[in-house]
């Protein structure tokens, strides 16, 4: 009678739980769907779908609940007291209920080894980045279903879904360029004590993200989140008053219509007066300085001067052109719009001219100064590799372009943005340091720093944009961007311009001349 009872109960156990009601069968279907895998440009690999296993048991099949409840604990490091509970009162002979999702191989082996009656496993998948914490506010993350919930992975859901087997999706992102911009920034985060950091590689041509990096970034081990939100992206997220880099705008408006010469003599030394406010520079300036002097020293006061004849219609109208009055339009849903003056006049024209007044996301900034070095053509930035020139409509006319360009590496040469200059890379670029807003106006010393450069001057094909949040310097004028943001956006180009085949000026004059 005892072995007939075993043999009944076993024949109950694994003949009988065929049985199973429909829904109870619906919940324990292994999912049909393959996500893509994601690479880089080079073809590494980011992300990918591994198989896994979902446990399932029958509570009815246990002998002991109890201590069935304690072992599958232990191995799948979940609740005991849920489980308990869960086979205490789950009444129905033939349900199965969820112990545990996407189990590894390895704890798998263990559950198996408790010789328990009753169990299921559910082939299911789990998203593995390889890469860890490289690039994880761009790529995102999925949900336990498979679904993306932010970054990349929400942005090109359709791409990824239901995709065959094998099947991927190729980013822009080159991950040596990644790896560098991130340890260059991060070094630099801690030698300044800054609260944050970031910075951004695009191709001005095709508009490609080739690198983009936020921090902190929260991550502890392989994407686990630590105190901060891994999610947070500041580079396309948060939006900010980026101060002088934003004097390239009121140039290259200035130059397209005719307002402005460069030798033309600007009176600087008291600082600009404009209604009840005086405008002053952050740094002794002389009485006198050209245009061109203006934007290489960064004056704050005689770009004031220069914005204003332009006007508050024009000027809205072209950043509205260069795509600095909404927000950027990418794969990535994280984007943020900006902060508009509710009044335009002639006050907020004159402090939008040297960047204050006007909040804007560091990806919209890139990409609208991008379109002033590129030939003045219009990019959209993308997070997808391009095969071709991705340029469009015509936004500022090429010789002005080119005057930019000429003016960005006199900045470097002779102006606020020596320390970024590297050697035989012919860098331009335009540096930022911008007081921050606080209750009752802007703080003295609490600096947001910024460096926008270009490489090589003459034929930019790459912009870096690198961003300090309150760096501290020994005293405060070593705090500011000519300090700070300047010699970081050197040491990245030093780093990557290598990599990314872009040789020196020597390297091309010493060809032309074997070719002759």
């Amino acid at each position: 009678m005892a072995f007939a009872l075993v043999g009944l109960r076993l024949a109950d156990i694994t003949i009988l739980k065929g049985r199973v009601s429909g829904s109870h069968v619906a919940a324990i279907v292994a999912p049909s769907h393959h996500r893509a895998d994601i690479v880089d440009r080079n073809g590494e690999l980011l992300a990918r779908d591994l198989p896994v296993h979902d446990v399932y048991a029958r509570p009815h099949a246990f002998w002991d609940k109890a201590q069935a409840a304690h072992d599958l604990a232990a191995v799948t490091h979940t609740s005991e007291k849920r489980l308990k509970r869960i086979f205490t009162h789950y009444n129905h002979d033939n349900a199965y209920v969820l112990i545990a999702r996407k189990v590894t191989p390895d704890t798998q082996d263990k559950v198996m080894q408790l010789g328990l009656p009753g169990l299921d496993f559910v082939q299911s998948t789990k998203r593995y980045y390889p890469k860890g914490r490289a690039a994880v506010q761009v790529l995102g993350q999925t949900d336990p279903d498979g679904n993306g919930v932010s970054g990349l992975e929400y942005g090109l859901n359709a791409k990824l879904n239901d995709a065959k087997p094998g099947a991927q999706v190729k980013l822009s992102l080159d991950m040596r360029v990644q790896y560098a911009v991130a340890r260059e920034v991060e070094a630099a985060r801690e030698q300044y004590n800054a609260r944050a950091a970031g910075g951004i590689v695009m191709n001005v041509d095709t508009g490609e993200i080739i690198a983009m990096v936020s921090l902190p970034d929260g991550i502890t081990g392989n994407r686990e989140l630590g105190n901060a939100d891994p999610r947070r992206n500041r580079m396309t997220q948060d939006v900010y008053e980026l101060g002088s880099v934003f004097k390239i705008f009121a140039f290259a408006l200035a130059l397209e219509d005719h307002t402005i010469r460069l030798d033309e003599e600007f009176p600087i030394g008291k600082g600009f007066k404009i209604g009840k406010y005086t405008i002053h520079d952050a740094e002794r300036m002389p009485a006198e300085m050209t245009a061109k002097e203006i934007l290489a020293e960064s004056s704050n006061a005689g770009t004031a001067q220069i914005a204003l004849r332009s006007g508050a219609t024009r000027q809205r109208e072209f950043l509205g052109e260069l795509g600095l009055l909404r927000a950027p339009q990418a794969e990535i849903p994280e984007t943020a719009a900006p902060l508009t003056p509710r009044h335009w006049g002639d006050i907020e024209t004159a402090t939008i001219g040297f960047g204050h007044g006007l909040s804007v996301s560091p990806l919209a900034f890139a990409t609208a100064a991008a379109m002033v070095v590129n030939g003045g053509r219009r990019i959209n930035p993308t997070f997808l590799k391009q095969s071709h020139d991705a340029r469009g409509a015509q936004i500022i006319a090429p010789d002005v372009s080119v005057t930019m360009r000429n003016l960005l590496r006199y900045v470097v040469t002779d102006g606020t943005g020596k320390k970024a200059d590297v050697p035989g890379y012919d860098v331009g670029g335009k540096t930022g340091s911008a007081e921050k807003p606080g209750r009752g106006g802007y703080i003295a010393h609490k600096l947001l720093t910024s460096f926008c450069a270009i490489f090589p001057s003459s034929d930019p094909r790459y912009l870096v944009f690198v961003m300090l949040d309150e760096p501290h310097g020994r005293v405060p004028v070593l705090s500011l961007a000519g300090h700070t943001a300047a010699p970081l956006a050197g040491k990245v180009i030093a780093r990557i311009a290598p990599m990314l085949g872009m040789p020196t000026t020597a390297a091309v004059l010493n060809r032309a001349e074997e070719k002759s």
